[in-house]
């Protein structure tokens, strides 16, 4: 009998020696060239809304300034109303921030992909693959399936860090690639993900890593590991589930290809992320060089975040160049710039207060009475579902998609 290592070991040799020996399978998306094609042979263009802050929580879409990290606004939540009411606030906020109603809205306002970015803690408990991560994700793929939308799954805080910065959940620097024991955690992870999602349609790809290695980091010494890490990861990913596209992110918080060599395997995607930037070709002509130079497709997996005009330029840009996107964010606190705006509570401007004191002043008493910090995040939970968030037509609009109730 072959162990598990020597058929990981066949499957690597293959990858590297005969790449094309990996024909796409005909019930899953597939790459052919530059195009994402669906089972029954037609291009996809793919429209996509990113579902940030339900499973990979950012200080900023709390209106917080000095929590940043995910563990930094858990640590705040606690200080406001003690570790169990904040157990509850964290069961009830995965609860309610993104239900079957919010899967429903995104197909019918005509989008067809949803990327689900993630932390890896909720699916790894010490040395076991375990967490209410599963679950969740689970659900959330059900929903994804019921409603004809496909999911970008994405790594958005690998083990010990893959960017170094406060998105990661790192300690500030992206260790993922200097501790082996985060590497081989961060590679496992994926391989238990594929295999327990390798029979589901819904799913059209696997996003490795969110924004790999901030550009003030020793960019020269990181930027040659990161193809390496892409090919073990793919290699053990496709050691279980053999047909899907694993979508390749550029280094500099996903901005260039430049460390890259031509595709090891067939079924890869290219994404990258902007913001900001140009409407002009100029701003995505490095991306065009490189897919015309490889054959390969693009996809923005984040973008957004400004106007509406800009955000209609921008996307007319890249649809005028066959390129796939998904927009940062689907929902978030008291904003214009997003597709479901949740209402700002009464009195959240103390819980703001609360969440960024400086270290020295934590066990300061609150400055209002801590009942009122309950009822706060108690509204803002309630602002979650999706019957109570304000919808931006107008950004719908910007996207080319549906225009009013």
């Amino acid at each position: 009998m072959v162990d598990r290592m020597t058929r990981f070991l066949l499957m690597l040799l293959l990858l590297l020696l005969a790449p094309a020996a990996l024909a796409a399978d005909p019930g899953f998306v597939r790459v052919e060239g530059k195009r994402f094609v669906a089972p029954d042979g037609k291009t996809i263009q793919l429209k996509g809304i990113n579902l940030g802050n339900w499973l990979m929580p950012e200080g900023y879409m709390f209106k917080f300034e000095r929590a940043k990290a995910p563990r930094q606004i858990e640590g705040a939540i606690e200080r406001l109303v003690g570790p169990e009411a904040a157990q509850r606030f964290w069961r009830g906020f995965r609860e309610t921030y993104i239900t079957e109603d919010d899967f429903a809205f995104i197909k019918a306002a005509g989008f067809n992909l949803v990327r689900i970015p993630l932390h890896y803690k909720h699916f790894v408990r010490g040395d076991r693959f375990e967490g209410e991560g599963y679950a969740l994700l689970d659900r959330a793929i059900g929903w994804a399936r019921a409603h004809g939308l496909y999911v970008v799954l994405d790594i958005h805080a690998a083990p010990g860090g893959q960017t170094g910065i406060n998105h990661d959940d790192g300690p500030g620097y992206p260790l993922m690639f200097y501790v082996p024991a985060h590497r081989r955690l961060t590679i496992a992870l994926w391989r238990h993900i594929a295999e327990r999602y390798r029979n589901e349609p819904a799913i059209l790809g696997y996003d490795l890593l969110n924004e790999p290695i901030a550009p003030y980091h020793d960019t020269a010494w990181l930027n040659p590991k990161l193809e390496p890490f892409y090919r073990e990861v793919t290699a053990a990913i496709r050691s279980v589930d053999p047909h899907r596209i694993i979508f390749i992110a550029g280094g500099q918080w996903s901005s260039t290809f430049d460390m890259f060599g031509p595709p090891w395997t067939s079924n890869l995607a290219y994404t990258f992320h902007s913001f900001w930037a140009s409407t002009k070709r100029d701003s995505i002509q490095r991306h065009l060089n490189f897919s015309a130079r490889h054959d390969v497709p693009l996809f923005i997996g984040e973008t957004g975040e400004l106007t509406d005009e800009w955000n209609e330029g921008f996307r007319t840009l890249l649809e005028a160049h066959g390129i796939g996107w998904a927009f940062w964010t689907y929902k978030n606190l008291d904003t214009p710039s997003t597709i479901v705006s949740i209402t700002r509570p009464a009195d959240w401007n103390h819980v703001v207060a609360v969440a960024d004191r400086p270290r020295g002043r934590w066990n300061d008493p609150p400055p209002v009475p801590r009942e009122r910090l309950y009822d706060a995040l108690g509204q803002y939970l309630e602002g979650t579902r999706f019957a109570n968030g304000t919808i931006r037509w107008s950004y719908l609009k910007s996207l080319g998609l549906k225009l009013a109730p």
